[in-house]
């Protein structure tokens, strides 16, 4: 199978997944409020670009950005060593649909997606989900993993190894703690393009009956000045990790995209003590 044929499917499922995203969230807010759209380039506009969605200030989302970009280009030299078949030459092809969700109520979680597929002189895909809760729920973690198991175990891929893979990520080394309760995350994905690209379009599907789910389940559900104040600490911890850790922000940096789009991750409002 012909590499450009890969770019054209796999930049064209990202973008119908973005839409399918944005319609659910904004039905989950009952169309009140809507997506504001904000299209970007590189400055080579041959090199591609992107489109950030956000919705802020609704009665369930806080924020949510639902960024999608496809970018090619050459990587600087000092990062190649850091990109899986970029070393010598450094020249890449990026397609990705990256999702954050900071809720309202912070007895949500903050939800996390992403799920790309990459070129250099090797391809393959790579992504996840997890969950960032300030509230302790064991059946929301229960529900989450299940749906994660499912998915993994109808692709034939390893839950086992993916639920590691994402707990050793999404680690804060200097705080010595989790920056969440987990999910699955995986990387250099490359063996069967074929089913891989199932994989990620069914894993895609996956969060949004996840995200329906635990939303549903908790919208209604009233909260204090305390569980507000509880929210933003453990948020500031999401900020460090994705300043600090995140390959994705690495990435985007590193390939001259969008900067907006890059920390559209960061909540509204954090705070630390």
């Amino acid at each position: 199978m012909k590499t450009d044929f890969k770019k054209k499917m796999t930049d064209s499922w990202f973008s119908y997944l973005q839409t399918q995203i944005c319609k659910e969230f904004e039905d989950l807010e009952n169309n009140r409020i809507k997506f504001f759209k904000k299209d970007w380039n590189k400055k080579e506009k041959k090199e591609g670009g992107g489109t950030s969605l956000i919705l802020s200030n609704g009665k369930i989302f806080d924020k949510v950005g639902v960024n999608k970009s496809t970018v090619s280009g050459v990587f600087p030299k000092h990062f190649r060593s850091k990109i899986y078949g970029a070393n010598k030459e450094g020249k890449y092809w990026a397609s990705g649909i990256s999702v954050v969700a900071h809720m309202k109520n912070p007895k949500m979680p903050a939800i996390h997606f992403n799920t790309r597929f990459i070129v250099t002189t090797k391809e393959w895909f790579g992504g996840g989900m997890d969950a960032t809760p300030s509230h302790g729920d064991v059946m929301e973690k229960k529900i989450i993993h299940d749906h994660l198991k499912i998915v993994c175990k109808q692709n034939k891929k390893s839950y086992k190894k993916y639920k590691k893979l994402c707990d050793e990520y999404f680690y804060l080394p200097h705080r010595k703690e989790p920056r969440g309760i987990g999910g699955i995350f995986f990387d250099y994905e490359s063996k069967d393009w074929i089913k891989n690209f199932k994989f990620v379009r069914e894993l895609g599907l996956t969060f949004i009956n996840i995200s329906k789910q635990i939303i549903k389940r908790k919208r209604k559900l009233k909260w204090t000045k305390a569980d507000k104040e509880r929210q933003l600490i453990k948020r500031g911890r999401y900020v460090e990790f994705n300043l600090l850790y995140d390959r994705g922000t690495k990435f985007g940096l590193n390939s001259g995209g969008n900067i907006d789009a890059i920390l559209m991750s960061l909540p509204p409002e954090a705070r630390w003590k």
